[in-house]
């Protein structure tokens, strides 16, 4: 990129993608991961445990940590502590990420699904975006 093409989408306030640059997956949107959200509510909510743990204090938590909840022993053993990275790592593939898991997800595969869902946790849940 030219020094004028730069100094020009800096006095625009644009953001410039440019190949080998980070691209719209980086940042979710949430109204759309509210959608995504969905298909985890069968399970998961935000406030309360149901099939699967409460979602809310999320991030900053280590796995297998809620009060109360029966976690697998993988989980509890895993290590993780939930961020946005750790995070879509499990939602992608939730078994290869902590063998064991009792969780029966097959995982949502599509990166931008998985920022939206990540977004919309991290407002719902009160966490600011990184």
């Amino acid at each position: 990129m030219s020094r004028r093409t730069s100094a020009l989408a800096a006095v625009l306030g644009l953001v410039l993608v440019l190949p080998g640059q980070a691209g719209a997956t980086d940042h979710g949107d949430p109204d759309r991961g509210r959608l995504v959200y969905g298909r985890c509510l069968a399970c998961h909510s935000i406030a309360r445990d149901a099939v699967g743990p409460r979602h809310a204090g999320l991030f900053g938590r280590k796995a297998g940590s809620v009060p109360g909840y029966d976690y697998s022993a993988a989980m509890r053993g895993s290590g993780i502590v939930w961020d946005a990275k750790t995070l879509d790592a499990f939602v992608k593939d939730p078994k290869a990420t902590v063998p064991g898991t009792k969780m029966p997800f097959a995982g949502i595969l599509d990166d931008q699904e998985r920022a939206d869902l990540i977004a919309y946790l991290q407002k719902a849940t009160n966490v600011p975006a990184p």
